[in-house]
């Protein structure tokens, strides 16, 4: 069945992407991030928490964020699916039809709604993270995703509960009765958990090896990337693997994934490390330069912006190498060369990632 994109919505949420064909980019991010802002709502709704905390929350989850990884989550997710189960319906043109399918689809589907939650899970805990990052006592940063730091929106308490309670219920919404999802997996929850609890550690030990890094007089280029394997590269290998799970990946699939996300995460933070001396607080939506004025142990700092960026470009390169082969399995017995990123969601996500900006 192939459906366009933009047949609107079903009557108990956003159509569900891996649900449509790939048409592009733009529409597919559009459509899961339609789906998470619907998302964060119901949770709120669901947690009930009082004022200002809920307030500092939505605030904080509601920014203009990239949304990085649950794109990752929902990319795995559809392009898993997609790779395993090839469609050989032909198309449908009757509307009525395609609508009433996939409001079925929506009612039965807990795969496609434990991805919704894996979804969330990433994103509040990688907001509490950056609540936290930006407090006076961490990084004393004043903007954030273009909007001022919730410890200057509201005060640092309210920003520090905030983070506290976005973690707790990032291990909560895996599980939690919410209204508008179907009822949790049991055996997915426990994969998502064992997947997701470790590398929530290792992404705060992370943190704690670049706070001491900035005490150092210099960093080898192996101990910046243990340290950025955990601080950031943990949660996107989370996001990754968590999503090929809610799909059914398979061991050799989840293989790659893991192994994309490691390359992935890497080349995200010498990104973010070359964005920071390239880009303005404008285009960034966050204090330009700020690594200098830490003095952050960064990629930039070690081998030069240049050099930075070809480095970065280099993993970007390996990270859709590793999971091309899993997802294209099929077409490559056809034609070795044949690997594209015109109908697959990750490696559309992975070029997306390679051209941003901030």
């Amino acid at each position: 069945m192939t459906v366009s994109l933009t047949s609107s919505t079903t009557s108990t949420g956003v159509i569900p992407s891996n649900f449509v064909s790939f048409q592009s980019t733009e529409q597919f991010h559009g459509a899961v991030r339609a789906q998470l802002a619907q998302d964060i709502e119901v949770l709120f709704a669901y947690a009930k928490l009082p004022s200002p905390l809920v307030d500092a929350c939505r605030y904080v989850m509601t920014g203009q964020g990239k949304l990085v990884r649950p794109l990752m989550v929902a990319s795995a997710f559809a392009s898993i699916n997609s790779s395993n189960n090839a469609r050989t319906d032909e198309p449908n043109d009757d509307i009525n039809t395609l609508d009433a399918e996939l409001d079925a689809l929506l009612e039965n589907d807990s795969d496609y709604d434990m991805s919704r939650r894996a979804a969330l899970a990433v994103e509040l805990l990688h907001t509490y993270s950056l609540v936290h990052d930006d407090l006076p006592c961490m990084d004393d940063d004043e903007l954030r995703r273009g909007q001022p730091t919730a410890h200057i929106a509201f005060d640092e308490a309210t920003a520090l509960l905030a983070g506290d309670v976005l973690q707790t219920l990032a291990f909560e919404v895996l599980t939690a009765e919410m209204p508008t999802f179907a009822p949790f997996d049991t055996n997915i929850a426990s994969q998502l958990m064992a997947i997701f609890a470790p590398r929530a550690r290792r992404m705060v030990s992370g943190q704690m090896l670049d706070l001491n890094a900035e005490a150092s007089v210099s960093v080898a280029q192996d101990d910046l990337e243990a340290i950025h394997r955990d601080k950031t590269g943990a949660l996107i290998e989370a996001a990754m693997l968590m999503g090929g799970v809610c799909a059914g990946a398979t061991a050799p699939q989840r293989m790659a994934l893991q192994e994309c996300a490691q390359h992935i995460g890497l080349a995200f933070q010498v990104q973010d490390d070359v964005l920071d001396v390239t880009m303005t607080t404008d285009t960034l939506g966050k204090p330009a330069g700020s690594d200098e004025k830490l003095d952050k142990s960064t990629y930039v700092k070690l081998m030069g912006v240049d050099n930075a960026t070809s480095y970065a470009q280099s993993l970007f390169n390996d990270g859709r190498a590793a999971i091309s082969h899993e997802l294209h399995s099929r077409e490559l017995s056809d034609n070795e060369d044949n690997i594209g990123t015109d109908n697959d969601a990750l490696l559309a996500l992975i070029e997306w990632l390679w051209s941003r900006k901030k």
